[in-house]
């Protein structure tokens, strides 16, 4: 069983539900706009990956961040708390395994072939 983590109207978090749904791959989703994220799970996902893959620079979020706010994220803690209030800036979608280890972030159809397949 994986978890995904993302917002259901995400076109990539949809892209990655309809190719789970057809290899049926087993998952629960975790939806940030409605449940959150903690700061802990974060803490695990930037050892794991680290923040800069995390954060999603290319995101809209992010870009509606004016010049001093984007500059003041340089480090894994200043990361953390702007993904925890602005959950629309993280990566989507996470996957976690049942042991908690990020098995993929973001949408690559050859990668889910090799990772669930």
């Amino acid at each position: 069983m994986y978890t995904v983590y993302g917002i259901p109207n995400c076109d990539t978090v949809k892209k990655t539900l309809d190719w789970l749904k057809a290899h049926q791959i087993k998952y629960q989703f975790h939806n940030y706009k409605k449940e959150g994220i903690t700061a802990t799970k974060l803490k695990s996902w930037c050892k794991q990956k680290g923040w800069e893959l995390i954060l999603n620079k290319k995101s809209s979020t992010w870009r509606e961040l004016d010049a001093t706010q984007q500059s003041k994220i340089v480090n894994e803690k200043a990361a953390i708390v702007l993904m925890t209030t602005s959950t629309s800036i993280i990566k989507r979608p996470v996957i976690e395994n049942e042991k908690g280890e990020i098995v993929a972030v973001g949408f690559d159809v050859k990668e889910y072939e090799n990772i669930f397949l």
